[in-house]
């Protein structure tokens, strides 16, 4: 594929799709799946991992840390962004698209069986195609919440990605609109994702974990070593796509027990 000065449509479509997928300390010219996606995309690794810098710009969670060198966008880039906080489910199946189209991505790629919230999913009088792209959805907010968190969870720092979840703060059954929201979203552990989507667990205002008096046991060693040992500590912040207040504000309101 030639290179050419501008951007195509197709082009910053597979680079957004990147930066979603992608631990952010991972973007870089000297990584081997950037230069073979940049190959790919008919750009160099250095044009591509400039690009995906200048979509971290973007990004408040990234920018609030005070990391230098992050302004470059371009408008395409900075209407893009905005077009993708506007309509998460259109934008993430369309990514996904180009993504496919240019080989970066594949049906091979889908982590369907690990998807998060498939009780809360309904299929009743769907079709193929509905089906299909619910869960290519939910395999683009998997991988987009856990590369932000670098494949740990943010309370327990596990890291075997086979116990791992991408737990969504509102659950999918309620808010539609931001199902595919990664700010929607956290990494959490099986053990822990499942406390969390019952109300045993939330999250505080000021980022510490928050357990239910309502199940503690004085006669049960493993809660306490498992999640109370986790109350009033901090979680580790994700690197991109922080998680929504409100979204953790609506969470402690509606789901935990206090």
């Amino acid at each position: 594929m030639p290179i050419s000065v501008n951007w195509s449509r197709q082009q910053l479509l597979a680079a957004f799709y990147l930066y979603c997928q992608m631990p952010f300390g991972k973007m870089h010219s000297e990584n081997p799946e950037i230069i073979r996606c940049a190959g790919l995309i008919g750009r160099t690794p250095s044009a591509l991992a400039m690009k995906l810098t200048n979509i971290a710009s973007r990004d408040p969670s990234i920018t609030s840390t005070g990391r230098k060198g992050l302004s470059g966008a371009s408008n395409a880039d900075k209407a893009m962004w905005e077009e993708m906080q506007t309509d998460w489910a259109h934008f993430a199946i369309e990514m996904q698209q180009a993504a496919s189209a240019l080989g970066i991505a594949t049906e091979s790629d889908l982590v369907v069986e690990d998807a998060a919230d498939n009780d809360d999913l309904d299929y009743t009088g769907s079709n193929k195609i509905v089906q299909t792209t619910t869960r290519v959805g939910q395999d683009f907010f998997r991988k987009a919440v856990l590369s932000a968190y670098s494949y740990r969870c943010c309370i327990s720092g596990l890291s075997t990605p086979k116990l791992l979840v991408a737990s969504h703060i509102i659950p999918w059954r309620t808010d539609a609109a931001n199902r595919l929201n990664p700010r929607n979203g956290l990494c959490l552990s099986m053990l822990h994702d499942k406390a969390f989507d019952t109300g045993i667990i939330t999250i505080a205002g000021d980022m510490t974990v928050s357990v239910s008096r309502k199940y503690m046991n004085k006669t049960d060693h493993f809660f306490d070593l498992a999640l109370l040992a986790y109350d009033g500590k901090p979680i580790v912040l994700s690197d991109k796509f922080r998680p929504d207040d409100e979204f953790l504000a609506y969470h402690r309101e509606h789901v935990f027990e206090a």
